[in-house]
Formats: structure tokens, sequence, C-alpha cells
């Protein structure tokens, strides 16, 4: 399985943890791009989305998702992104 194969099934697995009538945050990367893809067929209910950039806004309400200001909501249910590092204990950036 090449690099761009394990993103998009890194990213279809993540749909599992979007949790319907929440919130939605989005980041930005290739792999959320598969997710975003992954997102838009599996048919859940989501209210509306906030996102890290505008290139994932757009991708976003291009396949029918609303997209608010961080600013306007209280919280996010799930915030879905790529791993860009990972260090020799685990932790993410």
């Amino acid at each position: 399985m090449n690099q761009n194969e394990q993103k998009k099934a890194a990213a279809e697995r993540a749909v599992a943890y979007v949790e319907e009538g929440q919130v939605l945050g989005v980041g930005t990367g290739s792999t959320v791009d598969f997710f975003i893809d992954a997102l838009a067929g599996a048919g859940l209910r989501i209210p509306a989305c906030v996102s890290s950039s505008e290139r994932s806004s757009k991708r976003l309400q291009e396949r029918g998702f609303r997209i608010l200001d961080p600013n306007e909501i209280d919280g996010i249910g799930v915030y879905v992104d790529g791993a860009d590092e990972i260090d020799p204990g685990f932790n993410m950036i």
C-alpha cells in the first residue's frame, strides 16, 4: 500500500469517529481531503463544520456542508486532521 492509499484508508476510518448532530472540526492537508470525500459519501447528519483553512472550507462547501466561523460556536464534537509528525513518545504534531 503506497502513502496515498494509507492516507485514504486512515481518512475513511476516521469517519467512524464523527458524531452526527454535532459541529465537526476539520483541518487541512491531503489526508483531510480524503476524509472530506469519505464524509460526503457517508450520509451522516452534520449540522455544520468549522475549518482551519480556506482550502478545506471550499472542499466542504463543494460537497454540501455548511461552514461556520469558529467564533460562532461553543464546542466541536470531533476535530479531524492529519498527523504531520509523530515523535518517539507517540506525541503527534
